[in-house]
């Protein structure tokens, strides 16, 4: 499968938000990242169904939607109407796993699943076959511009092993603390889609550009 570069609008800066999404965009980004949270299930607010909606608008990537909220479930159809092409909950945030993968299916959207780094990767294992995507995070969710945690690579490792061996096609995402200086190491271990957002943000089009050229190098 395609590496995919998903640049994530938490770094981004908000007064200058659609010229930053238009200028990853052309600059060969596939995927937007956009995390919702709300203060509970993460420590932090963001984003919320509005500003998808706004974005989804004009822009056409591929919206991809992480809610770090407690039962998730309550918001899918916002979020699926609003123009979400992808929908990633936490499998430590919802009251039923399956029920909730098959209500983001059932709006039409690719559904996710996330863990915090604390949840063994093994706990996944049972929903591979009705997930699209799964997110391994990399760092503590809640706030940006984190560092990597190294043992984040064994887990994308393992997780990869996995996919292997349930649903070759579900996609492997990584979040956290990813730089260009890191990139190829969460590539090599088996990611397919780098969430990055301040490594990125800190100058979009350029840093864009050298992501795309060294996933484009797997």
């Amino acid at each position: 499968m395609e590496n995919i570069l998903a640049p994530s609008i938490l770094a981004a800066d908000i007064m200058r938000l659609g010229e930053q999404i238009e200028e990853v965009s052309g600059a060969g980004a596939k995927y937007l990242h956009i995390d919702v949270m709300d203060g509970v299930f993460v420590p932090s607010l963001s984003y919320g169904v509005c500003v998808v909606e706004s974005i989804r608008k004009s822009c056409a990537m591929t919206l991809d939607v992480h809610l770090m909220i407690v039962e998730p479930e309550r918001f899918v159809e916002a979020f699926a109407k609003a123009g979400a092409d992808i929908i990633t909950v936490h499998l430590e945030a919802c009251v039923d796993v399956r029920e909730t993968l098959d209500l983001i299916h059932s709006f039409g959207c690719k559904a996710g699943i996330s863990i915090k780094p604390e949840t063994p990767v093994e706990a996944l294992e049972e929903y591979l076959e009705e997930t699209d995507l799964v997110l391994i995070m990399c760092v503590e969710p809640g706030f940006g511009g984190q560092k990597y945690f190294p043992e984040s690579t064994e887990r994308i490792r393992r997780t990869a092993e996995l996919i292997a061996g349930k649903h070759p096609d579900t996609r492997l995402e990584v979040d956290g603390g990813i730089t260009l200086q890191n990139v190829r190491t969460v590539l090599e271990a088996g990611a397919d889609v780098v969430v990055s957002g301040s490594a990125v943000f800190a100058d979009p089009a350029s840093n864009t550009e050298a992501f795309m050229k060294i996933l484009r190098e797997e």
